[in-house]
């Protein structure tokens, strides 16, 4: 599961696309997954199509309480084992995929 580091809602979209354009807000989840295109990147939707890998996004305000706690920060990518969440994916190592979706669902692949 990968929780952005914005919030969901048309509030919470339009605050989060103000803050990118003004450069107050990144979110490299965000930039991966979407980019400018609010439907989604059609390099994250093609690299989908060929990976095995299934990944459920959310906003940092859908996210239960539990799977904030297991966050070091956002955004992140984190796995649920036996009910207990932990992150597999940190913030920073994200960063480094953006522009790579292939290369995310990769190393998603080998954990």
């Amino acid at each position: 599961m990968g929780i952005y580091d914005a919030d969901g809602g048309l509030v919470g979209e339009l605050r989060y696309a103000a803050g990118k354009i003004l450069g107050q807000r990144k979110c490299a989840l965000c930039d991966i997954t979407h980019g400018w295109n609010p439907m989604g990147s059609r390099s994250w939707k093609q690299a989908c199509e060929v990976s095995d890998i299934q990944i459920d996004l959310v906003h940092r305000n859908e996210a239960t309480s539990e799977q904030l706690a297991a966050a070091s920060g956002l955004p992140a990518i984190l796995r649920n084992d036996d009910g207990c969440w932990s992150e597999i994916v940190p913030a920073n190592e994200i960063a480094r995929y953006v522009g790579a979706p292939n290369t995310l669902l990769e190393r998603l692949d080998q954990i």
